[in-house]
């Protein structure tokens, strides 16, 4: 059976991290979790410790600062390549995202794809507690994302997917350097131009309950910068080099 770590980032998270990890591990009992913090002052960090030493399969990797999504990320994939994980799943810690859909995702990832993504913006995906001016500025952000660089992708700001680490290996995060949302276009990104196998399943993404969003102005503004940029510089023939993927085609 193929080895899966689910990689949760936390920052002051310590009202949703427990119940969301238990969800996990009921979903999918041979996975294991990494909780990725970055030195939350709430005690998230504490919580998920004591969490670890109750079950073997939930590890705890401490980062001194909160410099943004993507160093978190990078770092937790660069634990989980080096203890051999075949499969490494990415997730928020606030319970947006539903675990017990995970079987969903790591079904793509054995059937061959590179990259799954569980996506709000096709047909049987659904949002539960957002305003209709959220559900505007996502949907208008996304439209945007993907006319700017040329995307098939349905929802490249989506945080729930899945990596055959195969395919992870090829990436070189130092030069990967969106730290906010921006992480996960950049990312998403790299696989489609590469032609990577990328799969998407429709998700119910919950607003969160607990804790305070991490959206800001500043990475919104990122966001727009960057992914302007990047096409630009398409148009010019200047974007950044495409991976060397072990897998080529696309599923959707």
């Amino acid at each position: 059976m193929a080895k899966t770590v689910v990689v949760i980032p936390t920052y002051n998270e310590i009202g949703s991290i427990s119940g969301v990890t238990e969800r996990i591990l009921k979903t999918v009992p041979e996975a294991n979790v990494l909780i990725v913090d970055d030195n939350s002052p709430d005690g998230t960090g504490r919580l998920a410790d004591r969490m670890s030493a109750d079950d073997p399969r939930i590890h705890v990797l401490h980062r001194t600062e909160k410099n943004g999504l993507g160093a978190a990320y990078a770092a937790g994939f660069a634990w989980a390549l080096d203890r051999d994980y075949d499969y490494i799943v990415e997730m928020d810690a606030d319970g947006s995202h539903q675990p017990e859909e995970l079987p969903r995702l790591i079904a793509l990832l054995e059937a061959g794809c590179d990259m799954g993504i569980g996506t709000r913006w096709i047909p049987g995906g659904v949002i539960k507690n957002w305003p209709a001016y959220r559900k505007l500025i996502s949907r208008a952000g996304t439209a945007y994302a993907r006319i700017l660089l040329n995307s098939k992708l349905h929802d490249l700001t989506s945080g729930y997917r899945g990596f055959r680490a195969e395919s992870l290996r090829t990436i070189d995060f130092s030069t990967v350097n969106s730290q906010g949302y921006c992480f996960q276009i950049e990312l998403a990104w790299l696989f489609e131009r590469s032609r990577g196998k990328i799969g998407e399943f429709p998700i119910t993404f919950v607003e969160r309950e607990e804790g305070v969003s991490k959206m800001s102005t500043g990475i919104v503004v990122e966001a727009l910068a960057k992914v302007t940029g990047w096409g630009l510089s398409s148009v010019i023939g200047r974007a950044p080099e495409r991976l060397a993927l072990p897998t080529a085609g696309t599923a959707r």
